[in-house]
Formats: structure tokens, sequence, C-alpha cells
């Protein structure tokens, strides 16, 4: 049985003062999200250690006043590109983060893509949730710099 995939994407990108190194660090830890992420109430670490691949999260976000819970692990961290994806039953989440020097030297440019995956009957309300998600990444899209620029 074939079952018809529900993706939700959204992209933004984002220029701040701060080094691009200083970026990818700072967001290389998870548990930032709470302070950039507007539909991120908590997120902590699961375990001791560096932010590096493997290392995991508790996030709690809500949406639509709903409280979801998502387990992250950062699937990936290379020089300029970090990888976390979350899981729960009804929903996979996968946010890739760019970092690059920007083009003048003044700064670093931030490539944020985030996808969720609905799964079981949550794929049903995909469609109707792809709207809201839109309107909190360009929330994201307001609060990152602000949050990089002033740290």
């Amino acid at each position: 049985m074939n079952e018809e995939v529900r993706v939700i994407e959204v992209v933004r990108e984002m220029r701040t003062v701060r080094p691009a190194g200083e970026v990818l660090a700072y967001l290389a830890d998870f548990a930032h999200a709470a302070e950039w992420d507007p539909g991120t109430a908590e997120c902590v670490p699961l375990g001791a250690g560096p932010p590096v691949p493997g290392a995991r999260w508790r996030n709690v976000s809500v949406f639509r006043g709903r409280r979801t819970e998502l387990v992250y692990e950062l699937a990936a961290r290379e020089s300029d590109r970090l990888v976390f994806v979350g899981r729960n039953r009804t929903v996979t989440a996968t946010d890739e983060i760019l970092v690059d020097p920007s083009p003048d030297g003044s700064g670093a440019v931030v490539r944020y893509r985030a996808r969720l995956r609905f799964h079981g009957v949550a794929r049903l309300a995909e469609p109707f949730l792809r709207r809201e998600f839109g309107r909190l990444a360009d929330a994201v899209e307001q609060r990152l710099p602000a949050v990089l620029d002033r740290s």
C-alpha cells in the first residue's frame, strides 16, 4: 500500500551582524530554540555533552493553542550546516540550517529550511496547517536575527 506523503516546507533567509562561526555554534545547541523560535515553549537537552551528531533535545511547542512534544536529534553538523530531525507519532520535522559569511563580510547569512512530514491520520490536516506554518516561519525570520544581533 502506497501512502500519500504530505509535507510542508518553509524556507527563510536572514542576515545577522554576528560572524558565521559564532552563529553556527549558537544554533548547534538546539536548546536555544526556546529563544529564537516563537513556537517553542521549552527545549531541554537529553543528556550531557556538546552538541555533536547524536545529541538530543526534548522540544515542547505550542501550535494553535496545543502543546506537542518532539524529540530532536542533531543528525549532521558540518562547518556551515546543521540538520536536526524531530519526531513524534504524528510528524517528523527536519530543520536544516546553512550559515555562510555575508558577501560583504559584515556578518552572516542564515538559510533556514523546515520540512514537516505528517503520519497517519495527521496527514489529513496538512492542507489546513500549511498557511499557519508559513506564519510561524515568518515569525522565526523576524526573531532569529534580533536574538543573534543582541547576543
